[in-house]
């Protein structure tokens, strides 16, 4: 038993040593100078040590990088986008779940063909439904067809479908409302499958590429991962500047680890209360 756990703990680290090295190389590389960077780029030790890249980054340098206006626009619409999803995902979840009306099965059906198509398919019908709604290049068309996700509705019918019944009969007993027993009652419940829900969504909307791409060609509306492409591309000025990337490309990835980390126990528990009917 012994041997066993030592072999299981060995594979584990060598597992999470495989998944750590990319990131300890980008922490490195953002301490390297241009030339080491090149020469060297998956050596982890800095030589010469430099923090020309963060000083750029952080606004002391002569880049120009406008990583404060990405970094806004970023923490504006992921702040927007989460709010949005958790309360339309869990009204709609708690609709499918509880509210009979004719065509329940046909729009529950629809939500999971949604969750099959993907994403790169739907695109270009965004770029026609802002340019038609005419708010194309405006924060209106970076958060508003993104405030429902179909993954989410799922997630949050299937958790209120596992709470029972008898709770919000009590709560109609004592003269509640629909929307008050769902939003007194039952959502508090819920809080494992809104914490699920809210790193999804964060992490979403915090990351999302494509959709920022199609719907917004202003420079002032790049996020940080629209800024990290362009930066990639070379849109920013001549060099490989693979310290400048990596600094940017950390900024980018240590909101979401810091938030995964945090509620990761509550992720899990709110998918295996989801996944569960009682």
């Amino acid at each position: 038993m012994r041997l066993r756990r030592t072999v299981a703990y060995a594979v584990l680290v060598a597992a999470a040593v495989v998944y750590l090295y990319p990131f300890v190389i980008q922490v490195a590389t953002s301490l390297k100078t241009d030339p080491d960077a090149s020469a060297n780029p998956l050596s982890l030790l800095p030589h010469p040590l430099s923090t020309q890249a963060w000083s750029a980054v952080l606004g002391s340098g002569d880049s120009g990088l406008p990583i404060l206006r990405w970094l806004t626009n970023s923490v504006v619409v992921t702040v927007a986008v989460t709010a949005g999803r958790v309360f339309f995902d869990s009204l709609a979840g708690y609709a499918l779940s509880r509210l009979h009306f004719r065509g329940r099965g046909v729009v529950f059906a629809f939500v999971l063909t949604v969750m099959s198509v993907p994403g790169v398919a739907l695109l270009i019908p965004k770029f026609l439904m802002v340019k038609y709604l005419g708010i194309y290049d405006t924060y209106a068309a970076m958060i508003l067809p993104l405030l429902v996700d179909a993954a989410g509705v799922f997630i949050m019918k299937q958790f209120f479908d596992s709470v029972p019944v008898t709770i919000e009969e009590a709560a109609r007993l004592d003269g509640a409302s629909v929307f008050r027993t769902f939003w007194s009652v039952i959502l508090p419940m819920a809080r494992p499958a809104l914490i699920t829900l809210t790193i999804l969504s964060f992490q979403g909307s915090w990351n999302e590429f494509s959709h920022f791409l199609v719907v917004t060609g202003n420079p002032e509306h790049k996020t940080l991962v629209t800024g990290l492409a362009d930066l990639t591309v070379g849109g920013l000025g001549s060099g490989t500047q693979f310290p400048l990337k990596m600094a940017t490309a950390l900024i980018t990835t240590i909101p979401v680890a810091i938030l995964f980390f945090a509620f990761q126990r509550h992720l899990v528990r709110g998918a295996n209360e989801g996944a569960v009917k009682g």
